[in-house]
């Protein structure tokens, strides 16, 4: 296996990549520091605490789609490809053939799920990743069709917003809601409204405007509960009213 690692300054210059932070950053550089030749990683967990990062770092890394993880609970860093390039001499298979025969490449080298495939993660249940197919790229494992009939589009999933596309929605409404503490927060909470999967971000960014819930921490918040008619104070962000929204 070779034991040089490259890094593509289109990923880790993007925005997308330095809203996150700097423990999320430095969880994601130690995962494909120690990946095989095709980018998969099999103990993320035991790297995760090694380097004294937090559960919520791996949360975020899959939310934003930086590592794909398997139901087996191996991972794989998915722009590898854009980062790496390995001589024919040095390269050695991944051992997770399993996993392998789930991706396809797309056409900028990065790794995306086969249409057949359920994206898992490791945030609580419903938080799941869209789900794509694999028609017009190169398979690089199994073929989900032997016919070559194109898969079916499943039902189309939530996807979690980026801090960016928060930001543009909060300038359109012309709101103070914190972008980087909204989807921190949902991330952290496998983007959930109460006890249900979240399933309009645009509806929970409408009520932290209404409720004028920006930035307080721990502060208590006073706003109306407009079911009752009287006024009622939340600790920190309550999800009471998200729920009815939503």
């Amino acid at each position: 296996m070779a034991e040089r690692r490259m890094f593509s300054k289109q990923i880790i210059d993007s925005d997308a990549f330095l809203d996150m932070s700097a423990s999320a950053q430095s969880l994601y550089f130690h995962l494909a520091m120690r990946a095989d030749d095709d980018g998969f990683v099999n103990n993320p967990k035991k790297i995760l605490r090694m380097i004294g990062a937090a559960d919520d770092d791996l949360k975020i890394l899959i939310a934003k789609r930086f590592v794909i993880i398997f139901e087996s609970g191996v991972i794989v860093i998915k722009h590898w490809r854009m980062h790496n390039y390995i001589r024919a001499d040095r390269y050695k298979e991944t051992a997770y053939i399993d996993e392998k025969s789930q991706l396809s490449i797309k056409e900028n080298g990065s790794y995306t799920l086969n249409g057949n495939h359920l994206a898992t993660t490791c945030l609580p249940d419903g938080n799941h990743l869209d789900t794509q197919v694999s028609i017009g790229k190169d398979s690089i494992g199994k073929d989900s069709n032997s016919t070559g009939t194109a898969v079916p589009k499943q039902p189309k999933r939530f996807k979690p917003p980026s801090v960016d596309e928060v930001r543009a929605y909060c300038r359109e409404r012309k709101n103070r809601v914190d972008a980087e503490k909204f989807v921190d927060y949902y991330t952290s909470n496998g983007w959930k409204v109460g006890k249900n999967s979240m399933k309009d971000w645009k509806a929970s960014v409408r009520t932290w405007e209404k409720n004028d819930l920006v930035g307080k921490g721990g502060k208590k918040v006073s706003f109306q509960d407009y079911d009752q008619g009287e006024p009622v104070e939340y600790k920190g962000i309550d999800l009471l009213a998200e729920a009815r929204e939503a």
